[in-house]
């Protein structure tokens, strides 16, 4: 039920009011003066106030004011007496919905009241949405307390707020989406859109159309003109994840944006300047991608102007802890069930274990548990076999290690999650963190043949 304070000096058109509002299904509180009102604003919530503005002691001004102060969302509606519809024009300025003049008009009066109500609503909408995303995305959300992520934290805080270029490297699974998003959120451009777009996941042929739109008749099947990617993020904010996987072509593009806000759609000879700031990131090694010839030098200079390294979970141990309650404390509240902490047994393992899936692999891991355990703690037999016996569990340093080339230790590592998870290249590509034509590459500079299965 809508609570209302009525706040009037005048008993009969206090009692006037209050009658006729109850009789319209709202809940009214009567107050005959502007101090009893803000004593009562300052211990009880009210979806509405209507004050009148002239009252001894405390004006129906200050009761405005002080409203205001104690809750933004309660909406104010000001009665004026003849003479002083300046006044309620300066309520409306200090934030009062409206005003209206005595005497009241009923039938103006009860819409004047839904209409400040949908108001009030409307914004209480648009504050759950902004906490909503801010919970979901805000960069102090993104859980961490190591050294390493520290670092990560400090330099998003400085990069956020510009418009610099950033390019965010790392394994699969750290993170870089989340830095991305969390940089938009923190800068001018949050109100706006934050578009993106894994180029990995994109043909070679639609890179260009999906980035840059098409005009009609530019090719086969383009049938209407086409609206890119990069007219969608007009004003906000455009991640390009897995960069190192755009064509040569769709480089040069994306080059001649960096250098003068330009872009062209295909078929179409007449630049479109845009308001974009770029973001992008990547798991490959793109200094190699320019040796090997798949990647421009001059564009990565240009995206490398603020580089931002996501470090893998195996070099931020500490951190583990505080990802598994995070998880925990997820997954419960989403799957309904009362889980409430792991043990430490099983703690020990996950905290030892090497995740060459990253942050995401542990959640996997930790919803699994959770859903699958009976009980209001994780146990050991709870966790996957795979990682229970793992011989990868780290004692804190890499013993064991030092002796083995770095090819034939990459290669033995491709060959045990290939099999691990029966060929499939796109999975095993994703737990190791590099793209499924990066995994093929190698699998052909290791003579590795490709197993059907």
């Amino acid at each position: 039920m809508t609570d209302i304070l009525l706040v009037d000096d005048e008993k009969s058109i206090r009692t006037t009011l209050s009658l006729f509002l109850e009789r319209q299904g709202f809940k009214v509180e009567p107050i005959s003066d502007g101090k009893s009102a803000v004593e009562k604003l300052k211990t009880n919530f009210y979806d509405l106030v209507i004050t009148d503005l002239k009252m001894k002691d405390v004006d129906g001004l200050q009761v405005l004011r002080e409203a205001k102060a104690i809750n933004p969302l309660t909406e104010v509606i000001v009665l004026t007496g003849f003479g002083t519809v300046e006044s309620g024009v300066e309520a409306i300025k200090l934030g009062a919905y409206d005003y209206i003049q005595k005497p009241v008009d009923m039938d103006e009066f009860v819409l004047l009241i839904e209409k400040a109500l949908e108001r009030k609503d409307l914004k209480l909408k648009v504050e759950q949405l902004q906490t909503e995303l801010k919970d979901k995305y805000r960069f102090e959300n993104i859980v961490g307390k190591s050294k390493e992520m520290m670092d990560v934290f400090s330099l998003v805080f400085k990069v956020a707020p510009t418009d610099s270029t950033v390019l965010i490297t790392g394994e699969s699974g750290t993170g870089k989406e989340l830095i991305a998003r969390a940089m938009h959120e923190n800068s001018r451009r949050k109100n706006r859109t934050f578009v993106t777009i894994n180029c990995g996941a994109l043909p070679e042929n639609i890179q260009e159309s999906e980035l840059f739109g098409h005009v009609r008749g530019s090719f086969t099947g383009a049938i209407k003109d086409k609206r890119g990617l990069f007219q969608e993020a007009n004003g906000g904010t455009l991640f390009l994840d897995e960069v190192g996987e755009m064509s040569l072509a769709t480089q040069v593009k994306v080059l001649r944006f960096l250098q003068n806000g330009e872009i062209r759609r295909v078929g179409d000879n007449e630049p479109i300047f845009v308001d974009v700031r770029l973001i992008a990131a990547t798991n490959q090694d793109l200094e190699n991608g320019i040796n090997e010839g798949t990647f421009r030098e001059d564009l990565f200079y240009r995206l490398n102007v603020i580089p931002i390294k996501m470090p893998p979970l195996r070099r931020r141990r500490d951190d583990i802890p505080l990802l598994i309650s995070y998880f925990i404390d997820k997954y419960s509240e989403k799957s309904g069930k009362k889980v409430h902490s792991i043990s430490p047994e099983a703690e020990k393992i996950l905290t030892g274990y090497r995740w060459p899936g990253n942050v995401r692999e542990l959640e996997n891991v930790i919803e699994r548990a959770v859903i699958l355990t009976n009980k209001n703690t994780i146990l050991p037999e709870d966790l996957p076999s795979s990682i229970r016996t793992s011989m990868e569990i780290e004692t804190g340093s890499d013993d064991g290690f030092d002796e083995i080339p770095l090819e034939e230790l990459e290669k033995k590592q491709i060959l045990k999650i290939l099999n691990k998870y029966s060929w499939n290249q796109k999975k095993a590509s994703e737990i190791l963190g590099i793209s499924t034509t990066t995994l093929w590459r190698k699998l052909k500079a290791y003579g590795i043949e490709p197993k059907k299965m």
